[in-house]
């Protein structure tokens, strides 16, 4: 029996993809939450939390689109012709998000609210159109002769709106919860009020996405609700509550690293649950990996390279947070 590298190089892109989630999830999240913040000096201690490692965030992002181009061209051509909208307008944020992260501190006092602004309207786009690209690949992509027959703006829908919208909340907790890890006194304090009424919201959106996906696609329902696959699953939906009500009661209790760990379990469970619903169509709802997969020897060659580099992108991760650890306070700064 033979190495099944289209399975190893699916495995490696869903980890690229879930990491930019957690990791860029919660810089992105600072930026949604800047309107509540208004103290300057609070707004400094935002960043800083962040400054040391947000740029390195975004490997993930390049590690995963890079897999996906040489590991399944297909796939990463027909994706890319359906989602060149929402995929440019998420760079487009990106860029503002990256350049105001910088210029802010360089810039004169009376100028810097541009800065700010320039930074959650970044933040917001990208978020946004993160999960309309999610939204409309959960929709799934017409293929034909194995390239996108679709329309300009079939990923304009109201189902990926609702995704982006939901996204926008997911990353907002993940922002929340790191600044109650990062911080303390009374921008930590915001942030625990923030919490509780931000647990609410990305539990209804999930729920909502949770049944609005298996009823506008039979497979999917088909899948989640056909037994025995409902005894198998259920324990996904069952874990998503009992995550829930914990996050709630450490918010509640003050508690500094709990509300973090727990977010991202909760965004750990809401991407498996994506991934069995889709599983394993790489474009759904009917190419699976194998069929876009590229040739053997291509997807040997490259996994060499992936394999070689993918621990030192793990190792400077790791040490990177591992250095910068601890609190950040308003007589810190790495700018």
């Amino acid at each position: 029996m033979g190495i099944d590298l289209s399975l190893i190089w699916a495995v490696i892109i869903i980890f690229g993809v879930m990491m930019y989630v957690v990791m860029d999830g919660f810089d992105l999240g600072i930026g949604i939450l800047f309107p509540f913040v208004k103290d300057k000096s609070e707004r400094d201690v935002m960043m800083n939390t962040v400054a040391p490692v947000w740029d390195g965030n975004e490997t993930w992002l390049v590690l995963g689109g890079a897999g996906l181009f040489a590991a399944f061209p297909m796939a990463y051509a027909v994706v890319l012709s359906a989602l060149y909208l929402p995929i440019i307008l998420m760079l487009i944020g990106l860029i503002f998000r990256g350049v105001a992260f910088e210029f802010r501190f360089k810039a004169k006092p009376s100028k810097r609210h541009w800065w700010d602004k320039a930074f959650i309207g970044g933040s917001l786009a990208a978020t946004f159109f993160q999960g309309v690209t999610l939204g409309a690949f959960i929709n799934g992509i017409p293929v034909e002769n194995r390239v996108y027959v679709g329309g300009a703006l079939d990923w304009l829908t109201p189902f990926s709106v609702f995704c982006g919208l939901a996204l926008i909340a997911a990353y907002a907790l993940l922002g929340c919860t790191w600044l109650i890890m990062k911080t303390e006194g009374r921008l930590q304090q915001q942030m625990h009020d923030l919490g509780t009424p931000l647990v609410w919201v990305v539990l209804l959106v999930t729920g909502i996405v949770s049944i609005w996906t298996p009823l506008a696609h039979e497979e999917i329902a088909r899948r989640w609700f056909s037994l025995p696959n409902l005894f198998w699953f259920l324990p996904v939906p069952l874990l998503v509550l009992l995550c829930t009500y914990a996050l709630l009661r450490a918010i509640q209790r003050n508690a500094h690293y709990a509300p973090f760990v727990l977010t991202l379990v909760l965004i750990f469970l809401g991407y498996s649950g994506l991934g069995i619903s889709l599983w394993p169509n790489i474009i759904p709802p009917s190419v699976s990996i194998w069929a876009a997969a590229a040739p053997p020897q291509s997807q040997g060659f490259t996994l060499v390279g992936a394999l070689f580099i993918i621990p030192f992108i793990l190792m400077y991760t790791a040490w990177s947070y591992y250095v910068f650890r601890g609190k950040v306070t308003p007589d810190q700064g790495y700018h």
